[in-house]
């Protein structure tokens, strides 16, 4: 990739993530990939595990939680605006929309993501409702 890029954000989502969020594409380097991913309220995403790519998101809208695991350890975090969070290559994680409006948050993903076969599921702390 080579130049500029300047993205708007769509109104209607890209792609459905594995884990079932809405997925708008915005802007991609080299070295990374950077998304919208919007969760409905009331919903709750699968649970997914990455093979070779980390995130790190930040939360723009709605109120949630976020599941992640890694290495024995596992934490619950609540997710409102302004938080920012990581996800290392390997954490299983699980997010859900618990406020009155979806949950929304900006993501990079480094290195930019692969391809379908990225995401694994996996048996999550919640069950699913996407």
């Amino acid at each position: 990739m080579a130049g500029f890029e300047t993205v708007t954000l769509p109104l209607s989502y890209d792609v459905l993530a594995p884990d079932g969020s809405e997925v708008r594409l915005l802007a991609r380097m080299h070295g990374g990939g950077m998304a919208h991913f919007l969760l409905r309220t009331g919903q709750v995403s699968r649970a997914v595990r990455h093979r070779s790519v980390e995130e790190i998101w930040y939360v723009i809208g709605g109120q949630g939680e976020m599941w992640r695991s890694l290495d024995g350890r596992a934490e619950v975090t609540k997710l409102s605006p302004g938080m920012c969070l990581t996800i290392p290559v390997g954490t299983s994680f699980q997010f859900r929309a618990s406020g009155s409006g979806p949950l929304a948050a900006l993501a990079i993903t480094m290195p930019p993501w692969p391809g379908d076969d990225e995401a694994v599921l996996v048996e999550g702390r919640w069950p699913p409702h996407v």
